[in-house]
């Protein structure tokens, strides 16, 4: 059986070791210590690590099955949190996990972590039937999936596989998640007194205001979305503005949409620009790309049959974040991403039941089944 005691202890133990993106060095040791307790072999993927500007590189464990007749499968969720993310203290309330008001509580994706590793400890402990399993922990998703774009592929043999990083209750399974943009912009003006001769200026805060005024944003179709949410600049009133910095998203579950949503905020910017004698400087950034699986691919009705034989809802349905299994299914590996319960992340009023915390090992230790008996 999943134990529900352990469980929690070792989830409330992992919350408080501190793992900013970038700085998640600590936590992968102390999971590579768990997975080598576990029986896995593991490596380390330390060029990921380089790359994505961590102290820590990509931590994969691989457990030799006992029925070699089965796909190999990849379960995953990443080490870091977010900021205020430091000195995380759990706290028990009622039938949840919270932290204590300061902080963030680190289930996004600690809560994905402890399902993993108590779902393998249920399946050695029961001497369940399962062929080949490889974990993956990843760096830096938090910063733009950095671990799972940079991860060395030649190192995975699974061609499937399960992410758990998702809101939603155990049952949610997100088989589609959007492309995404970022846009950063630097608008060059001309400085003037503001008083004296402000006819001399040109402000870049009224061009940013004219070329955002004439973009399409926030909720664009019921596939794209776009957003300034970055607008930085003057330093007082009396000087014309010269010098403002944007930074800007695009959305979308369509590759087309994207392209043409970026260019349009693009062609705003160059238009105010032209028309008000300020000079453009633009850089677009390609985040992460879309996926999207078909309704009858084998890892979503894996997914699928094993919350039914848990007899949980299924939801299967699809996100406007990005999520490791972007680059994995970018990459050839077919991949759904898992709700696990976790809520209000990213702020210190996030929470985890602890109904869902062990549900999500339950899941994860189903899902091993039903392959083994396709």
């Amino acid at each position: 059986m999943i134990n529900q005691e352990r469980l929690v202890k070792e989830f409330m133990e992992m919350v408080k070791i501190d793992s900013l993106s970038h700085k998640e060095g600590k936590f992968a040791s102390y999971l590579k210590d768990k997975l080598i307790e576990l029986g896995l072999e593991v490596y380390v993927d330390e060029q990921a690590g380089r790359k994505a500007g961590s102290n820590a590189g990509n931590i994969l464990g691989r457990l030799k099955g006992n029925r070699q007749d089965v796909p190999v499968i990849l379960l995953s969720a990443h080490m870091d949190t977010v900021p205020s993310g430091e000195g995380i203290q759990p706290q028990l309330r009622g039938d949840a996990i919270y932290s204590d008001g300061n902080t963030i509580l680190g289930s996004d994706d600690k809560a994905g972590i402890a399902a993993i590793l108590e779902a393998l400890r249920h399946i050695r402990e029961e001497q369940q039937e399962y062929g080949d399993i490889e974990v993956l922990f990843t760096v830096g998703e938090e910063e733009g999936l950095l671990g799972a774009r940079y991860l060395d592929y030649g190192m995975l043999r699974a061609k499937m596989a399960f992410v758990l990083d998702c809101d939603g209750a155990p049952g949610t399974i997100i088989r589609q998640a959007a492309a995404h943009d970022k846009i950063y912009a630097v608008l060059h003006g001309k400085a003037a007194h503001a008083g004296m001769n402000p006819e001399d200026g040109v402000s870049s805060i009224q061009v940013a205001a004219r070329a955002i005024n004439n973009m399409n944003l926030l909720r664009i179709d019921e596939e794209t979305t776009a957003n300034i949410g970055v607008i930085k600049g003057g330093e007082v009133t009396n000087i014309v503005c010269d010098r403002v910095e944007l930074v800007g998203e695009v959305r979308s579950m369509s590759e087309k949409k994207l392209y043409q949503q970026t260019k349009h905020m693009i062609n705003c910017l160059q238009e105010a620009c032209h028309e008000m004698g300020a000079r453009l400087e633009v850089e677009t950034k390609k985040i992460y790309p879309a996926f999207a699986l078909s309704q009858d691919e084998a890892v979503l009705k894996i997914a699928q049959q094993a919350a039914e034989v848990l007899g949980i809802e299924v939801k299967v349905t699809s996100s406007g974040g990005g999520s490791d299994a972007n680059y994995f299914n970018q990459y050839g590996i077919k991949t759904v991403n898992l709700g696990i319960g976790m809520s209000n992340v990213h702020t210190k009023d996030e929470y985890i039941k602890i109904k869902d915390l062990e549900m999500s090992a339950r899941y994860v230790a189903a899902i091993v089944d039903t392959i083994v008996h396709l």
